[in-house]
């Protein structure tokens, strides 16, 4: 049986936790869902509350399974290609 959104990609823009949530149901129902981070720290949610694994916080970890991820500097030209 096949996921309501398999076969959609989401390029997540956001951050924190609103957003990330959102990203994280679409996951949740299939979607191909890619997390843009930003350059150089990535999103605030990885250094929320000890202990970290990995440079990751237990709500990076929560907010973002079934994700794909990138790190990106959307300020260059080289970076907004990537999303284009």
């Amino acid at each position: 049986m096949s996921a309501p959104l398999e076969g959609l990609r989401v390029i997540e823009l956001a951050h924190v936790m609103a957003g990330p949530i959102c990203g994280l149901f679409l996951a949740d129902l299939g979607a191909d869902v890619v997390k843009v981070e930003r350059l150089p720290h990535g999103d605030t949610t990885r250094y929320f509350s000890p202990p970290e694994i990995k440079g990751e916080s237990a709500a990076f970890m929560m907010l973002n399974r079934g994700k794909r991820g990138v790190a990106l500097d959307l300020r260059t030209e080289e970076g907004q290609a990537v999303v284009r």
